[in-house]
């Protein structure tokens, strides 16, 4: 272990006085100066089956929103199925549990989430409606609601057309990559309905739900677009992934830029939330927000020592989420992070500055965990990606200990 990461932790890092919601935010004070200047701050995660996770980032939130004046929530779930629990977070329509479980994933299915749901419109209540924090998806995949909504809304403003929404019904299960076409067959269907949509928008005049309508016909054809791409990047297009996080940064980048007031808590994977690049060298959701904003966003990276989380073994996406288990081992950056200062505690890696010299450790490459919704069978204990930390990351949110997220 580089001595000059126990050094440098000894110096910049700010302990954890809890990760329970609801505590005093006296230890959360540092970070908060951190973020001064910045409108958009991403909540990594190295899993997302961590009950640390949840409770530290239910934390996080009541601390951006009632200490920093945080105005959103965008989460990496279904853009469709994310309005509805929207309109419970500001208006209490409907059941968070029900609505939680219908955001697409089943990552976000557990009573973490619940918990963070009820805060949020528990903080809302008393507020004035253009003060009220929003609940918003930005993941265009699995837009079920879109397709309801658009059909409803054809139905009604033009009888004869709705049967030319059959073709999109797969929409609101198909994955991204799953119905790979080079013609775009879908994607043009998914774009002759927006457009019809918006015709007999513009007709209805304001209100009649043609708002609501044409916000979906639109999911349906980003949706479109993400199930007809390859896998595979080529000369010609963009890959899945590359696509995915594109549209998810668009998505926060509408919000951002619609309201001056507005500044935006991201909650996803690190992989997501980096300013650089994951995988195949695909350009991260974080990478984009920090070419389009430069320093006014902060990537605030989520790790853990040891412990257990839950994930899906194998590709089955049917079979349950099981526990996991991993120790604190000797390769990654999170072993070295759990020698070096014991306990739970975040940094702000911009504090180092640009400066090799005074922290050798942030500016060299590492071995970060990453696990996703699934990991392989038998060998997940040896996932990782590569890191250099200054350069991925803004900030280091670190939990000494993991446990599984409780679902639903």
């Amino acid at each position: 272990m580089p001595d000059d990461i126990a050094r440098w932790l000894d110096e910049h890092a700010k302990p954890l006085s809890t990760l329970a919601p609801g505590a005093p935010v006296e230890d959360l004070k540092p970070l908060g100066e951190a973020l001064r200047g910045t409108r958009i701050v991403g909540l990594g995660e190295s899993t997302h089956g961590t009950s640390e996770f949840f409770r530290l980032k239910h934390r996080l939130l009541e601390f951006l929103v009632r200490e920093e004046g945080f105005t959103t929530l965008a989460m990496e779930a279904s853009q469709s199925a994310a309005r509805a629990l929207d309109a419970y977070v500001r208006y209490g329509t409907g059941s968070p549990e029900r609505l939680v479980a219908r955001l697409g994933f089943w990552t976000w299915r557990t009573r973490e989430m619940v918990d963070i749901v009820e805060w949020l419109r528990a903080h809302n209540r008393a507020l004035p409606e253009e003060r009220r924090i929003r609940f918003v998806g930005t993941d265009p995949q699995l837009c079920a609601d879109s397709v309801e909504a658009v059909a409803v809304f054809l139905r009604r403003t033009a009888p004869d057309q709705a049967g030319r929404m059959g073709a999109l019904g797969v929409l609101a299960r198909a994955r991204p990559g799953s119905l790979p076409d080079p013609d775009k067959a879908l994607m043009r269907r998914a774009e002759e309905i927006s457009r019809l949509v918006a015709e007999h928008a513009g007709r209805s005049g304001p209100g009649n739900g043609a708002d609501e309508a044409l916000e979906h016909a639109r999911i349906l054809v980003r949706a479109a677009d993400l199930v007809n791409r390859p896998f595979a990047a080529s000369a010609e297009e963009e890959g899945v992934y590359a696509a995915r996080d594109r549209y998810m940064a668009e998505a926060v980048a509408r919000l951002v830029d619609d309201d001056p007031g507005a500044r935006v808590v991201v909650w996803a994977h690190n992989g997501h939330i980096a300013k650089g690049t994951y995988g195949d060298q695909v350009p991260a959701l974080g990478s984009r927000l920090r070419e389009r904003y430069g320093d006014a966003y902060y990537a605030l990276a989520l790790l853990f020592g040891k412990g257990s989380f839950l994930a899906r073994r194998g590709n089955d996406l049917q079979r349950p989420p099981a526990r996991h288990r991993i120790g604190t081992g000797l390769r990654s950056l999170e072993a070295r992070l759990t020698h070096a200062l014991p306990g739970d505690y975040y940094a702000d890696l911009r504090a180092a500055g640009s400066s090799v010299d005074a922290a050798p450790w942030l500016y060299a490459p590492h071995a970060q965990r990453s696990f996703g919704a699934n990991v392989q069978r038998f060998l997940y204990r040896l996932n990782t990606a590569p890191l250099i930390p200054a350069e991925d990351y803004d900030g280091i949110a670190f939990v000494a200990r993991s446990t599984c997220s409780r679902l639903l």
